[in-house]
């Protein structure tokens, strides 16, 4: 049975690239211990042309419920998430919603964070991070000790 991991991060205010970039990484290096990774912004090369994400077109899948309902479906049906927040500029209100979608369906939870002056460093945050690491090789690494045999 394949295992899988959410790549939580943020997404508003990014273009596609900005937000591919260290999910196709991670898809590529999880790939290596068959462990899939999810990235919620699959399929949805067509906005790799320089605007801004969630600015996007109101289409089945750019629009509130599509992201909604398929993120949170993705979540229930993944066996961890890993949520990169590092560099983040301003609180990732979407990503917050799904640390706490992470914790309600029992998925663990590796947070990407910098040791300290992270935006998102907040105490319910902390108490629901199951593995806090620095850097996306550890949280990578903590992904593969944890979901391969």
């Amino acid at each position: 049975m394949e295992k899988s991991v959410y790549l939580a991060g943020p997404v508003t205010g990014l273009n596609y690239e900005e937000c591919n970039n260290w999910r196709a990484y991670a898809i590529g290096e999880l790939a290596k211990s068959q462990i899939i990774g999810i990235s919620p912004i699959r399929f949805k090369e067509h906005l790799n042309d320089g605007r801004i994400i969630l600015d996007s077109d109101n289409t089945l899948l750019e629009g509130d419920k599509g992201v909604t309902l398929r993120a949170r479906l993705d979540i229930k049906n993944c066996d961890l998430m890993l949520a990169n927040l590092l560099r983040t500029k301003e609180v990732s209100k979407g990503t917050m919603i799904e640390y706490g979608w992470a914790d309600a369906f029992g998925k663990p939870i590796i947070s990407v964070i910098e040791k300290e002056r992270n935006v998102h460093e907040h105490p319910i945050i902390r108490e629901l991070t199951g593995f806090r690491v620095e850097s996306l090789e550890e949280g990578l690494e903590v992904v593969r000790k944890i979901l391969s045999y």
